[in-house]
């Protein structure tokens, strides 16, 4: 259990560039997102090599700390590119390893890359916990995209579905001391959302949520009501906004202390005027087309990245 105090917002993020990247037709069935591209493995990868590069050059250039790994050619991680759901990083010096639905994602986690954490880039690693073993009961939870963590108020919102169980929210809740405020939560079509973090960011005082993809208004008032307890002003998203990834972002923040939002450009040109100067109150926007990550593998900037809030970190 850990009980360390926690700073919602991490200013180093760790990435994955892409080898083989492409759509994964392993999590098409529960992904409605993704496979929205005509364009070939090769090509898919080759764009989606120059929007990595693109974002991580954004969120470097506004200062934040970038850990970038390349993924290996073998085994085949078409998703290797969204680290997010396979670890979390915590303040205690906790890593959290996580069960994965698909069995060609389960290689994506890499010991190696925490070790390299550990003894290369100065931060430190005292325990890991590894919740893998649900994998052997058909039982899921994949990390930070399952989960929308309010880590000061140490809450776990997450919409259930094939890949969110709650026996695996409850193990994760017991031993890293976490509240879970499960609800479900479908698409236009009713189709259960895949991830919390499609359609919900929690930052600092600030919270994005597509309250609409919550078809039961109890749990979706009980939802609502425990960010608005925990002093997070709300931005509701439409749909058709969610579907664009405006859900899909994170809130960081510079070595100085200047908060940022990082998310897509497609999700930034969904946002109306009056959503970004609400947003704009609470951080500064950094943003970048990766248009053929998100129609390919339906996920966006978020996934992109596994927040860092280890204690040390090399300067």
């Amino acid at each position: 259990m850990t009980t360390s105090k926690e700073s919602q917002l991490a200013s180093a993020v760790l990435m994955i560039r892409p080898v083989r990247f492409q759509s994964n037709p392993k999590t098409a069935e529960s992904n409605k997102f993704q496979g929205k591209t005509r364009a070939t493995p090769a090509e898919q990868q080759a764009l989606a090599a120059a929007e990595f590069e693109g974002i991580a050059r954004a969120l470097e250039d506004r200062g934040i700390k970038v850990l970038c790994f390349d993924d290996t050619p073998e085994p085949h991680t078409p998703d290797a590119i969204f680290p997010n759901n396979w670890v979390s990083f915590h303040a205690d010096g906790t890593v959290v390893l996580y069960p994965m639905m698909a069995v060609n994602r389960r290689t994506e986690r890499r010991p190696d890359i925490i070790e390299a954490l550990d003894e290369k880039h100065g931060f430190e690693v005292r325990q890991v916990v590894d919740l893998s073993q649900h994998e052997a009961n058909g039982h899921f939870l994949e990390g930070t995209g399952s989960m929308v963590l309010d880590r000061v108020n140490r809450i776990a919102y997450a919409c259930l579905s094939p890949r969110t169980h709650l026996d695996v929210l409850g193990d994760f809740a017991q031993r890293m001391d976490y509240e879970v405020v499960a609800f479900d939560a479908v698409d236009r079509d009713a189709a259960a959302i895949y991830h919390t973090n499609v359609l919900m960011n929690v930052g600092r005082t600030l919270a994005v949520i597509c309250d609409e993809a919550i078809p039961d208004s109890k749990q979706r008032d009980a939802v609502m009501k425990s960010l608005v307890e925990t002093g997070h002003e709300i931005v509701s998203l439409s749909m058709q906004q969610m579907e664009s990834f405006a859900g899909n972002m994170l809130e960081l923040v510079t070595p100085a202390g200047k908060p940022l939002i990082a998310m897509s450009e497609r999700a930034r040109r969904s946002l109306t005027d009056a959503q970004l100067a609400t947003i704009g109150k609470h951080a500064s926007i950094v943003s970048a087309p990766i248009d053929n990550i998100e129609s390919s593998a339906g996920g966006s900037v978020r996934c992109m990245l596994a927040e860092i809030h280890l204690p040390g970190g090399a300067a």
